[in-house]
């Protein structure tokens, strides 16, 4: 029996191994992607220098929506 339990435990110990050496090579790669990455198309772009967005709300429908939440709290509070 203890046999069995010593094949077990060297079967648990290979399979976490294998896991670790796979994780730690996706890690490795993901780290030279990144490094790579940068070195050939340049640093990102910081946020404050993109070009504001256009809004796609138009301010009718926002006040609609806002006296519908209104009236709707002001009814749930009677």
């Amino acid at each position: 029996m203890s046999e069995l339990f010593i094949t077990g435990f060297e079967l648990m110990l290979l399979g976490m191994g294998i896991v670790f050496v796979f994780l730690s090579l996706l890690v490795m790669m993901l780290r030279g992607m990144s490094a790579f990455a940068l070195r050939v198309g340049g640093s990102a772009v910081p946020v404050s220098t993109l070009p504001p967005t256009a809004q796609s709300e138009t301010p009718a429908p926002v006040a609609v929506i806002s006296a519908a939440i209104a009236r709707y709290r002001a009814d749930r509070r009677t």
